[in-house]
């Protein structure tokens, strides 16, 4: 049986670089790539997938209307993906238990579990909060994953 550690295992394989998918309004699937990490629920405390959407990008309007996605990371031939329900967090999407100063510390800790490093934090929750950044946390349901080899 997979487990979100399968996933984080893989994480810092490719930079934390994963697939994202959401669903569109007509029932297709919209896919992007993203940065990616297994962190705690900020609110819950349970672990989670997160990953960090600017405002106005169309897989955060995708998951404000259907908050559901799968996020698959990969290193080489090993793969893992996660699905299920989604929190928002962000300046747009008001999460309870997440203020301001909680939202901003949010990002980093995504960041950072997606394997980011930065020289200059300040900076980096500048640019956050100017292009509305929202911490996007996948509560997994299920998780699947090709064996190790």
């Amino acid at each position: 049986m997979s487990t979100l550690e399968d996933f984080a295992r893989l994480v810092p394989g490719d930079h934390g670089l994963c697939v994202v998918s959401t669903l569109r309004s007509d029932g297709t699937i919209q896919s992007s790539v993203v940065n990616a990490g297994a962190l705690v629920h900020p609110v819950t405390g349970v672990q989670v997938v997160g990953l960090v959407a600017a405002g106005g990008t169309r897989k955060l309007a995708n998951l404000r209307a259907r908050p559901r996605a799968n996020v698959l990371v990969r290193a080489g031939w090993e793969w893992a993906a996660a699905e299920g329900p989604v929190d928002l967090a962000g300046p747009d999407d008001p999460l309870p238990g997440v203020d301001g100063e909680r939202l901003r510390l949010l990002l980093r800790e995504i960041f950072t579990a997606a394997g980011g490093t930065h020289d200059d934090w300040p900076t980096y929750d500048q640019v956050m909060a100017k292009e509305r950044r929202t911490a996007v946390l996948l509560r997994p349901e299920r998780v699947s994953a090709n064996p190790r080899s």
